[in-house]
């Protein structure tokens, strides 16, 4: 089950991280994977690596604010590839990276980061994307959300946590006027991830399955939901957080 071959899919931020993991867990299954990354090092290195593993990458540098850079993108994928037919939305941090700031003490411009790469960005690529899909009738969109969209952190992260609630509310609306040409929109909600240290201690005070979450484990997901097998599931949000958040 949730064979990919023939597919041909973009990861965005996939170079390293969580989007390297989401990029490994497609080209396993059978689909060709464009890993994208705001630095070009980091396509290629990760493109590179799953290569060498025998699967079918290849790396395309593009800053996932910029809508130009996206379109060029997607029209030379549609051009080599002969197809798109799986977008993963998982860049979500801004090139000048993460920060943490009381609300109060954060700037307009903090909140533009995260707004432009976290809504903006997801728009702006599903607008290049989705035409063709429609043609074809066929499709798969995944955003790579986040339970700072639906739950209180208390760290600092009001801008961030906003950013994904609206791409959250724009998937589930985007849903509804895609499904009726084979395309699906849905959405994953990360708990604490192992990306940092000290994730594990963290994740081990809130999750029932104790410990922090894994590439292996958003990359499982994600293959599942742009599986064919996945074709009922529109417009939903799968939690992928140890049980940290049930509701």
């Amino acid at each position: 089950m949730f064979k990919l071959d023939g597919k041909v899919a973009l990861v965005s931020g996939a170079g390293r991280g969580m989007g390297f993991g989401i990029a490994q867990a497609l080209a396993t299954q059978g689909a060709t994977v464009i890993v994208n990354d705001f630095h070009a090092e980091r396509a290629e290195a990760g493109s590179a690596a799953l290569r060498e593993q025998g699967l079918s990458a290849w790396g395309h540098q593009a800053d996932m604010t910029d809508r130009a850079a996206i379109f060029a993108m997607v029209e030379r994928i549609e051009a080599e590839q002969g197809r798109l037919d799986i977008f993963v939305h998982n860049a979500g941090i801004p090139a000048q990276g993460w920060g943490y700031t009381p609300f109060l003490e954060s700037p307009q411009s903090e909140w533009d980061a995260w707004l432009q790469l976290n809504l903006h960005g997801l728009m702006h690529a599903c607008q290049a994307v989705l035409p063709k899909m429609i043609e074809r009738r066929w499709g798969r969109i995944v955003a790579i959300n986040s339970d700072a969209a639906r739950t209180a952190t208390g760290m600092g992260l009001c801008a961030y946590g906003a950013a994904k609630a609206a791409a959250l509310g724009f998937i589930r609306n985007l849903s509804g006027e895609v499904g009726r040409h084979g395309v699906t929109a849905n959405a994953l909600s990360l708990g604490t991830m192992n990306n940092w240290e000290g994730s594990d201690k963290v994740a081990r005070k809130s999750a029932s399955v104790p410990r922090a979450g894994s590439p292996q484990d958003v990359g499982a997901a994600v293959t599942f939901l742009a599986s064919p097998q996945a074709e009922w599931i529109n417009g939903q949000l799968l939690p992928v957080n140890g049980g940290a958040l049930v509701a």
